[in-house]
């Protein structure tokens, strides 16, 4: 197929398959825009959408006066172009997309599947398309397969494999899922309309007044409401799985918080069960007791109940959500009518018997005798209040089945708050109304009528006829005061009272025996009590709880067989205001850490009010039992302590990591405003490590002297081709930044892709750290393959020496006798796990198979051996497997393997031996001085050697042991040398002639234009006039290896001032071979050499 891609016509075409599409073609030549231009129609802009799956055709729309241009294009006989004939730019890698941008191309418009987690239940996750395969030059004849184009079209498509398995996916979910009226509003009225709406409210306002009474449930509604908008914020801020307020908290806090109250929450939940139950079972006990109808006696009638009545919920509960949200339902329904049935008792003329138990209709006297509070002894405003709040609570009730909510974003604001006014509305409704129609006190006898002539004294009831006088001086059984069957006698039909009982109770109990499972299994899926995983496990199409429903069915049954909670009851209250103060300080903390992620939908909250219902929470936790509170203080600590110290691996993006970040932002800020000064100073390195496993001898030792003081970055440069070091580099950040961690070692990794390694690390060197924390010293291994490296290496090596000293930096070498590298002992592991893991599958196959060979023979083995993959390893070619398998693996280096740890090991007693020949800073003497404070070095003493005259040894010793003491550094000797000058013997001499003599340049050996023209080619050589400038140098340094074999050959450590080499002075070649003969045939050596700046000072 010819395409015209011309100036004049871009035409996009797409494959002729299953799916077709749409196309208006744009034309882009200046011709055609002055053309548009005097057409009086507008614009007409490029469009891309579905057509006919039934036309087998394109269809195409021009702009106007252009269609004779591609009716040629139709007509030649020419069909689309198929799969297998895609142009280099149609495809890349598996993925096409046909855009609406006027061509085809990788790039994708936004979709909600690329922002999805991986096992996501709401879709699946598909991947955009990366930035390198967008920025990197489309490959050539792209490979791609048939069909493909027509399964991923606008962005916004899936392949069909996908899509397939997504929607056979979904079928076989067929998971039940419930609104905002079903699965939210119903489970909180049910949940908060609680027994003591119908046999504690009319105590309450008995007690405490109208007036009082009302704002008690106001103050309550407060604390829920305030709760109930931080759940609204919270669940509104991305998409909500199952787990109810443990979900919430630990994906707001962390799981730290979120592990320790959904431990106690869902514990919470399965006592709550018991609770409703024994309430349930108290009031039929009590229906039995007035029909003489007991069974055994009023305990052991409660145990009986109680079990029969939970296990009749269990079996709701197991049957499935559906059917417990049917049965929800009808209780609601049944306890609606007990409600309606009060208020229309409120206005159904009271009857003798009525009154003389003190209900006489709504009368303005009587709600002016309760308006005001009438406390009995032992009785207040906080006592009644605490008596009250637990019938506020339940608010979680529709959030705790999170997962089993078709919108839980627009489900738990909705139904939650809604729930919270229409029980407070009720509730309010309720006080008022008793208490205007009841008197709180009343004798219950038809007798006790007023005698014509007595004084009232302003009582209502006598206003009314009745005389209760008497009650001040004894008992009475009727009244608010009295009686907790107020509302089954003020309404029109009794028993509808007790059916309202029965439902409040069992609704109550049937929510918490579903919450505790859905929220046990929301914290075991998370693993973070491993102890725990076996209850993660879920059933059927709704992926029921069911180990989590027997757990909490034991719980209740313990304590339902008790019979007695009015101990645990306390305790059970602070556990759920425990989980809303947390709900409250999540809310506020996310608001607090000002994380972009905190977006919530529902905007109707404050972080301050957030705080303060969190502080309210815990004030009404004492408030109600202050021992109770206490003790869920007390457990919550605990358990945030043992998370804590587990770690699980998790990362939910809490906001404690969000104020982490800001924190430490803050923080570094906060150090830009402060200058430097020398009592702060701490050595912060960069450590050119390579990946961090490659050389952790050097990091051991490094992180010795940086562990909890500095900053330690382990750096590596990748040199090559960019495109390939780049790939690499960012392929392996996380992975080394983790084996730190795990390895406990407190350092970051940072990497840089250059062309030459002198280039990486000149740019670490200038680029690394942030405001005040920037490396202020080098530290490399020296380089014990010097003699045979190429030149650039060499030169590259030293160079970064000189760079360092340019940037002000201090550099320390570290030399060890087996060296650092230890990637080829890596290799070797890394090829006896993957031999070890063949030889496992192989030995489960065979031992499989084992129980086969009598019914399949050896065919089935064979069989099953195939499916493995289970084949002969082919042979390698790379020389280094050959060298490793040509050796015996026990004995592969094993010095080089222990070297590499010989710092993680606790040094005994012995010496670090500093000598501190020249005066840097102090950087030579703070870093043994920081590693003697360590638990690994802490036994070594320090021996500090020092150059001196030899006529003044002991002045000199005296002086350098004063300023040892002012510095406050304790030593265990001093060492003045004051034979540094003097000659080397002359076998030290030879050795290191020997050593410089393939790099020296002989040039006065030879005539003038041959040494010219020497030193032209080879101008890395050492030069004889060099040699003969610095030889009193080179003499010093080959005699300093004479006194430290004599002084320092028995030390743990030596510490010892590096030489520096003058740029244009020294030949790289002379200055390696100084530092070999320097440090050569020593224990492990440090050489230091501060930037010149004040580290130490004795001032205060």
């Amino acid at each position: 197929m010819s395409l015209n891609n011309s100036s004049n016509v871009f035409l996009d075409s797409v494959p002729s398959n299953s799916n077709r599409f749409q196309v208006n073609v744009i034309n882009e030549s200046h011709e055609s825009s002055a053309a548009v231009d005097n057409n009086a129609d507008p614009p007409h802009y490029e469009e891309t959408s579905f057509g006919d799956e039934t036309q087998n055709r394109f269809r195409i729309s021009f702009r106007p006066g252009k269609q004779e241009c591609y009716d040629s294009f139709l007509q030649n006989g020419e069909n689309a172009k198929t799969d297998a004939s895609f142009h280099a730019y149609d495809s890349h890698t598996n993925t096409y997309y046909l855009q609406t941008f006027g061509h085809n191309t990788v790039d994708a418009v936004p979709k909600i599947e690329y922002y999805r987690n991986t096992g996501s239940v709401s879709g699946p996750k598909v991947n955009r398309p990366s930035l390198l395969e967008i920025h990197e030059q489309l490959a050539k004849n792209v490979a791609v397969a048939p069909g493909l184009a027509d399964r991923v079209a606008n962005g916004d498509g899936m392949p069909e494999d996908e899509e397939a398995e997504n929607k056979e996916g979904e079928d076989k979910a067929g998971a039940v899922k419930f609104g905002w009226v079903k699965g939210v509003l119903v489970r909180c009225m049910l949940n908060i309309w609680g027994v003591m709406l119908f046999i504690r409210l009319s105590w309450i306002v008995g007690e405490a007044g109208i007036g009082l009474g009302v704002l008690i449930i106001l103050l309550s509604t407060m604390v829920t409401s305030i709760t109930g908008l931080s759940t609204s914020a919270i669940a509104t801020n991305g998409f909500v799985r199952g787990g109810g307020a443990y979900y919430l908290i630990s994906r707001s806090l962390g799981p730290e918080f979120g592990g320790s109250i959904g431990l106690i929450f869902a514990f919470a939940n399965a006592v709550a069960v018991a609770m409703y139950v024994v309430g349930f079972a108290e009031t039929v006990v009590d229906l039995l007791k007035e029909s003489n109808s007991m069974m055994v006696d009023p305990t052991n009638d409660i145990r009986i109940i109680g079990s029969i009545t939970v296990v009749i919920l269990l079996g709701i509960s197991v049957a499935g959500m559906e059917w417990e949200a049917k049965a929800q339902v009808i209780l609601l329904v049944i306890l609606l009518i007990a409600i309606a049935n009060f208020f229309i008792g409120t206005v159904i003329p009271s009857n003798n018997e009525k009154k003389s138990r003190g209900f006489f209709n709504y009368q303005a006297s009587i709600f002016a005798e309760n308006f005001g509070p009438s406390f009995t002894k032992g009785e207040g405003f906080f006592s009644v209040f605490a008596i009250f709040f637990p019938a506020a609570t339940g608010i979680l009730a529709g959030a705790n089945i999170s997962g089993d909510l078709e919108d839980p974003q627009d489900a738990i604001p909705r139904g939650t708050m809604l729930a919270i006014f229409i029980t407070t509305v009720a509730y309010i409704g309720v006080a008022i109304c008793v208490g205007a129609c009841v008197v709180r006190d009343a004798t219950g006898s038809m007798n006790d009528t007023i005698i014509s002539g007595m004084n009232c004294n302003g009582s209502a009831a006598c206003g009314l006829g009745y005389d209760f006088s008497r009650c001040r001086h004894e008992p009475c059984q009727y009244g608010l005061m009295n009686n907790f069957q107020v509302m089954s006698m003020v309404s029109g039909f009794g028993p509808l009272i007790t059916a309202g009982i029965f439902s409040a109770t069992l609704s109550s109990a049937l929510a918490s025996l579903v919450s505790a499972p859905k929220v046990f299994q929301a914290l075991c899926k998370d693993n973070i009590y491993k102890a725990l995983q076996f209850f993660a496990k879920g059933y059927g199409k709704n992926n029921e709880p069911l180990r989590g429903y027997f757990l909490t069915f034991l719980i209740a049954m313990a304590f339902i067989l008790i019979a007695e909670l009015n101990t645990i009851a306390p305790i059970i209250s602070n556990f759920f205001l425990a989980s809303y103060a947390l709900i409250n300080f999540s809310c506020f903390h996310a608001s607090y850490a000002k994380s972009p992620g905190w977006r919530p939908a529902y905007g109707i909250y404050n972080m301050w009010v957030s705080l303060f219902g969190a502080i309210l929470c815990c004030a009404v936790m004492f408030v109600i039992n202050w021992w109770a509170a206490v003790i869920t203080y007390v457990i919550e600590f605990f358990l945030y302590l043992y998370v804590t110290y587990k770690k699980p691996d998790v990362n939910w993006g809490s906001s404690t990591q969000a104020l982490s970040y800001v924190s430490a932002l803050d923080n570094a800020l906060e150090l830009t405003t402060v200058e430097d000064h020398v009592k702060n100073f701490r050595p912060q390195c960069i450590v050119l490590t390579g990946g961090p496993m490659i050389r952790p001898a050097l990091l051991d030792i490094t992180h010795a002297f940086t562990k909890n003081s500095g900053l330690c970055i382990c750096c590596e440069v990748f040199v090559g081709p960019r495109k390939l070091c780049v790939k690499e580099m960012n392929s392996g950040m996380a992975k080394k930044q983790a084996w730190l961690i795990k390895n406990k070692i407190k350092a970051f990794y940072a990497a840089v892709a250059a062309d030459c390694f002198r280039d990486g690390v000149r740019s670490l060197l200038q680029a690394s750290g942030l405001g005040r924390m920037k490396p202020n010293t080098l530290v490399i291994g020296f380089k014990k393959s010097w003699r045979k490296a190429p030149l650039t290496e060499i030169e590259n090596y030293v160079g970064i020496i000189h760079d360092a000293f340019d940037f002000e930096i201090g550099v320390v070498i570290v030399r060890i006798s087996q060296g650092f590298d230890i990637s080829q002992v890596l290799q070797v592991q890394d090829e006896l796990e993957k031999l070890e893991q063949e030889r496992l599958a192989l030995e489960a196959t065979i031992k499989d198979n084992e129980c086969e060979e009598v019914s399949g023979g050896i065919r089935g083995f064979f069989k099953k051996a195939s499916k493995l993959n289970i084949t002969k390893p082919a042979p390698k070619k790379d020389s280094s497997m050959n060298t490793i398998q040509s050796m015996h693996v026990g004995e592969f280096n094993q010095k080089l393997v222990e070297a590499s740890t010989q710092f993680k090991k606790k040094q005994g007693k012995g010496t670090i031996d500093v000598w501190w020949l020249f005066d840097d800073g102090g950087l030579t003497l703070l870093i043994p001085y920081i590693l003697t404070l360590r638990k690994k070095w802490k036994d070594c003493k320090l021996r500090i050697y020092v150059g001196g005259k030899i006529n003044r040894i002991e002045e000199e010793k005296i002086a350098m042991a004063s300023l040892l003491s002012k510095f406050r550094i304790k030593f265990a000797d001093i060492h003045i040398i004051g034979d540094i000058n003097i000659k080397p013997n002359k076998e030290s001499w030879k050795v290191f002639e020997e050593m410089i003599e393939p790099y020296r340049l002989h040039e006065s050996c030879k005539d003038l234009t041959t040494a010219e023209k020497l030193k032209r080619e080879t101008p890395w050589k050492i030069t004889d006039a060099e040699l003969e400038a610095v030889k009193e140098k080179s003499y010093r340094q080959v005699r300093l290896n004479e006194l430290l074999q004599e002084h320092s050959r028995a030390a743990n450590l030596i510490v010892l001032s590096l030489p520096v080499a003058r740029k244009g002075s020294i030949s790289d070649w002379l200055y390696m071979a100084w530092l070999e003969i320097l440090t050569k045939n020593l224990p492990p050596v440090l050489l230091v050499r501060g930037n010149h700046k004040n580290v130490l000072t004795f001032y205060s």
